[in-house]
């Protein structure tokens, strides 16, 4: 196969792609607005499994392009108290390896990367419904309406080799705020969250090439039932559009416009430990990717009068 085939197989494939599933803007995220005891720490430890198509650019004479993504990941998290009301502070740290195989004028072609992905920070608060509480306070706690924020920011120091259009770091900032609503209604609780990615240009694309990306704007939307206190269940649904990138300012047939929905299921094991499952698919994909994802994250946690 010729050079020129290989990149062409290779440029199917979005960087974006690769970063871990549990930072990217289409991530499903519920309870995410949740209250606990001020001084309240978590370190995570999780594995997620992503496998589907990847939908070429009609132009290009390649079918078949398929994509399977193994992502490891480690992270901590503190639960504070911004001027009265709760707020928490998250790091998460992801290893990643892809595996893309897809077929050229009928030619078998393959490629593996593997190494640490873009490192993400997450600083979130409630507004409203979920002041800073100790352990004893919160026993006596119930929630009604909770309106926070939280920006999530990704940093450009995941694997990245300029040669390659397949990367498992993204060489580029991402800052993503968002406004998130949750409402308990007895067992039941309804959530809402707007978000926009905004992404810094990567001028290492191809070694000398600069590749930008336009803002990607999503929507989640989450159904969570508690059976009791720390087993529930929730049905997650998100929609998210625009993304199109450009390199060297010539723009790409590439705008996102896509549905996802998926389950999340968690499950204490002892005071201290609790593990979460999830899975989701695609509904639709206006272009991108088109992936089904499944995953586990324990959770062990301690401090705030635990």
């Amino acid at each position: 196969m010729s050079r020129l085939r290989c990149v062409i197989l290779l440029a199917l494939l979005p960087t974006a792609m690769f970063a871990s599933t549990a930072v990217r803007a289409q991530s499903l995220e519920p309870r995410a607005y949740s209250n606990a005891p001020v001084g309240m720490n978590f370190v995570l430890g999780g594995y997620t499994y992503s496998k589907g198509d990847v939908l070429p650019d009609p132009s290009v004479p390649a079918q078949d392009v398929h994509a399977e993504i193994h992502t490891g990941l480690v992270g901590y998290s503190r639960v504070v108290d911004a001027w009265g009301d709760s707020g928490q502070v998250a790091v998460l740290l992801p290893y990643s390896r892809v595996d893309a195989a897809g077929t050229i004028e009928g030619d078998p072609r393959s490629v593996s990367r593997q190494g640490m992905g873009d490192p993400a920070l997450r600083l979130s608060m409630n507004f409203i419904g979920a002041p800073a509480l100790t352990a004893e306070q919160f026993a006596a706690y119930r929630q009604a309406t909770i309106v926070g924020a939280s920006l999530l920011v990704t940093a450009p120091w995941g694997h990245y080799e300029s040669d390659k259009v397949i990367n498992i770091g993204t060489n580029r900032w991402s800052f993503k705020p968002e406004v998130g609503v949750s409402h308990a209604l007895d067992r039941w609780i309804f959530e809402a969250a707007f978000a926009t990615t905004f992404f810094t240009a990567n001028d290492e694309y191809l070694v000398s090439h600069t590749r930008e990306q336009a803002p990607l704007y999503s929507t989640q939307f989450h159904v969570v039932y508690n059976f009791r206190p720390g087993i529930w269940v929730a049905i997650d649904y998100t929609y998210f559009a625009g993304g199109r990138t450009t390199v060297d300012g010539a723009q790409n047939n590439d705008l996102v416009q896509s549905n996802r929905w998926g389950l999340t299921f968690a499950l204490p094991v002892d005071r201290q430990n609790s593990v979460k499952f999830y899975a989701s698919t695609g509904l639709t994909a206006r272009a991108g990717t088109d992936f089904n994802v499944v995953g586990v994250v324990w959770q062990y946690r301690w401090g705030g009068g635990l």
